[in-house]
């Protein structure tokens, strides 16, 4: 019998009483795996109200013990990594190794979470007036709440909870409804590692779970990685509810290949880059942007690409998965052929591609094109999927140029050898996440997540010193004590007690 996916509401699995499940399939067979329950109306004030009660202890925690919790947390997800990269590789197809990074790649934000002693101190000045000195605190939120996408099952709901919780504040996840599993196991060890009741909650469902939690009076603070359309909803009605919200968004991702880079590095970093998870990332680099000499390089890129074989989670040789349903496979597959009609030159066509031990996968396999134009779709929209396009520009300056009329700002790359030009390009670019001889330049946790423009709506970004800002308030306090109350003499003892 297929499992129906639980949710976690005051530290307890509970099975939903609702009746409309969403199946969660296999994405190489099209097998169902699971099935996933929407949550009432009921269930999901059940899960707020009881994050906000246990808000009321877990804000008075002592920040020592937050950290320790982070601690103990990390310690399971580092002794559980291959089984958590198993159930995310079974359930989203991607390869063992490329769901390990996954699991890592969070785990590497709950290590900065055990932080929070440091991450979390206010200031002090003293004499700010005479004998009045100033000082601030950081305080938690309340009840936050996080959606995250498909992509990233693992490394996504890490980037948010933890941080959050560090802070001070309780959780209520709604992970993607295509791979909860993997979101389920990441909060049965957070119990394991002895968090009280309430802390976290998870609930799952669509749009109207979503829309519940932006609309509902008890969050003062939402977090939310997906497509832009999506992005752009959350943000307007999250802020139109006077919430607090970060949402990140789409991406079209560039990489500027310099006549004097070195050709064999930009080739083989530029393959893994475009094609790596099948493109299902918001990170991806989707554009190259050949400059001058170096349009001379694409025929090799080209057979590189060729190269790359998808193929199912178990197996050693396959370069990427499945992507994550039919829906996804048919977007891409028309954005190809649109490609096509628009007349850019499709040099490595990916549309048919068939994995002979998974004949009902979501196939699409390595794509090239080149002679693209910026008006061309495959240009401007986000395909997510294994699809390059080639661009040209005479200099750096009409690549640049070309760049920042984009509206996208997440993520971009240089490949060069000169320290002038690396210097210009991050300086004029007008994107978020710079990356020099990096094709994915995604900044370790210690930093922040910085998309810009049309990739991210918000103020504060994931992560970082800028998750602990966004998650906190801060409370300033202006201090002044007057001498005269100095309690003295042979009863000073008592006075002062």
């Amino acid at each position: 019998m297929t499992q129906t996916v639980p949710l976690l509401i005051g530290g307890e699995m509970i099975q939903s009483e609702s009746r409309n499940l969403i199946p969660v399939t296999d994405p190489a067979t099209q097998a169902v795996i699971a099935q996933v329950p929407c949550a009432t109306e009921a269930e999901v004030d059940r899960a707020v109200a009881s994050a906000k009660a246990a808000f009321e202890s877990w804000k008075e925690t002592p920040v020592s013990e937050r950290a320790r919790l982070m601690l103990r947390y990390q310690a399971l997800l580092k002794d559980n990594h291959d089984e958590i990269a198993t159930i995310l590789a079974k359930e989203t197809g991607k390869t063992f190794e490329d769901a390990r990074g996954d699991v890592w790649r969070g785990i590497e934000v709950v290590e900065h979470a055990c932080n929070i002693a440091s991450l979390s101190m206010g200031e002090t000045v003293e004499n700010v007036a005479r004998k009045i000195d100033c000082y601030s605190y950081t305080q938690p939120l309340g009840v936050c709440a996080g959606i995250t996408p498909f992509n990233f099952p693992a490394m996504i709901p890490l980037w948010m909870f933890p941080m959050a919780i560090a802070c001070g504040n309780t959780f209520v996840l709604k992970p993607s409804e295509q791979d909860p599993l993997t979101p389920m196991r990441l909060a049965e060890l957070f119990r394991e590692a002895g968090a009280p009741d309430g802390l976290l909650q998870v609930i799952h469902g669509g749009k109207e779970q979503v829309d519940q939690l932006l609309h509902h009076p008890d969050i003062p603070a939402i977090s939310f990685v997906g497509s832009v359309a999506v992005g752009e909803h959350i943000y307007r009605t999250g802020t139109d509810n006077m919430k607090r919200v970060q949402a990140f968004a789409g991406a079209k991702n560039h990489m500027v290949i310099m006549p004097d880079a070195q050709k064999q590095q930009v080739i083989n970093n530029l393959v893994g880059a475009s094609v790596g998870a099948g493109g299902q990332r918001c990170m991806a680099i989707s554009v190259a942007v050949f400059v001058g000499e170096s349009r001379k390089w694409i025929p090799e890129l080209r057979e590189a690409m060729a190269q790359v074989r998808p193929g199912l989670w178990n197996d050693p040789e396959a370069g990427y998965g499945p992507l994550i349903n039919p829906q996804a496979k048919e977007r891409v597959l028309r954005f190809i052929q649109e490609g096509k009609e628009a007349g850019a030159e499709c040099l490595l066509d990916g549309s048919e591609c068939v994995v002979p031990d998974a004949p009902d996968g979501n196939w699409v396999g390595p794509t090239l094109f080149t002679r693209v134009t910026p008006e061309m779709s495959i240009y401007r929209e986000e395909i997510f999927g294994p699809v390059l396009v080639a661009i040209e520009a005479e200099t750096l300056d009409e690549a640049i140029r070309l760049i920042n009329e984009n509206p996208y700002g997440n993520g971009t790359s240089i490949f060069t050898a000169s320290g002038a030009a690396a210097r210009k390009y991050q300086h004029e670019i007008q994107v978020g996440q710079v990356g020099i001889n990096v094709p994915v330049p995604v900044p370790l946790p210690f930093f922040s997540f910085t998309g810009w423009r049309k990739s991210f709506y918000g103020d504060q970004h994931a992560y970082g010193k800028q998750a602990v800002k966004f998650y906190t308030e801060t409370k300033t306090v202006t201090a002044r004590w007057f001498e005269d109350d100095i309690a003295s003499g042979p009863n000073m003892t008592i006075a002062l007690k």
